[in-house]
């Protein structure tokens, strides 16, 4: 898969940011904002990457089973596309990092293959130690938490570091006459779907772990799991799981748990 590295600032963007800091802009609802300004973190702007892009075709045999690799690339690619341009604005406005991050996807135009992905979140700047929240990297971090479990997140002893995910398009094959007609009035649990979603999964899975730690996580939490059909037919899905890498930065404060004493009588 391709590396998390920086990618050019949109020329169109440009002249949006440049804006930046006369008036913030953010998808924050108010107790969001009420909560990160209380820990420290200012929103700068909204900041958003897009990637359209043409997703190609694999042949394959109806009674194969196996990954597509051409289509898996092709959209983690056009996904990878959106993520980095919105992270090269938040890191043109020099932001510690960037919350609520949502990537979403729709067609475009008037073919089916024709994708596009979008990638939008809430710049922020943390006003305590210059850099205490910044990647290793130096770039702001990317999380999809909401401003909630944020602050939560920062009271527990940890920090988001990146949001990570992993994907994997995949076909299922095409079952037999008999073994059709053998489940025909009765329960039976269909094997090549069990085996094939099984393996797509895992393979999505591992690949936002492998993400994570090439961040420098130490885990993945708020996991996500998605499965879209796009336009490939019956038979072809992609598995797509994302979250938030995080790392540890304190001891964290110590919950006590609250109980509620049951009534008399």
């Amino acid at each position: 898969m391709q590396p998390n590295t920086g990618s050019p600032l949109e020329p169109t963007a440009s002249e949006r940011l440049s804006h930046a800091g006369r008036i913030f802009t953010s998808d924050l609802s108010v107790n969001e904002f009420a909560l990160l300004h209380g820990a420290g973190f200012e929103p700068i702007d909204l900041v958003m990457g897009v990637s359209v892009y043409h997703v190609g075709f694999q042949f394959t045999g109806i009674r194969q089973q196996q990954e597509l690799t051409v289509l898996t690339e092709a959209t983690y690619r056009a996904r990878w596309n959106a993520m980095s341009r919105m992270q090269a604005e938040a890191d043109a406005l020099h932001a510690d990092g960037i919350v609520g991050v949502r990537l979403q996807w729709r067609h475009v135009g008037a073919e089916a293959s024709h994708l596009e992905f979008i990638a939008v979140g809430t710049a922020v700047r943390f006003t305590g130690e210059p850099g205490k929240f910044r990647r290793p990297n130096g770039q702001a971090f990317t999380s999809h938490l909401s401003g909630q479990d944020m602050v939560t997140l920062l009271r527990s002893g940890f920090a988001p570091v990146a949001f990570v995910m992993g994907n994997c398009v995949f076909h299922i094959a095409v079952q037999g006459f008999m073994q059709s007609l053998r489940q025909i009035g009765n329960n039976v649990e269909m094997p090549q779907w069990t085996q094939g979603s099984y393996q797509a999964r895992e393979l999505a899975m591992s690949r936002m772990q492998a993400e994570a730690e090439r961040d420098g996580g130490a885990g993945v939490t708020g996991v996500e799991f998605r499965i879209e059909n796009y336009a490939w037919g019956a038979h072809t899905v992609e598995f797509y799981t994302a979250g938030t890498a995080v790392r540890r930065i304190g001891s964290g404060e110590t919950i006590t748990p609250q109980f509620v004493l049951p009534m008399d009588g």
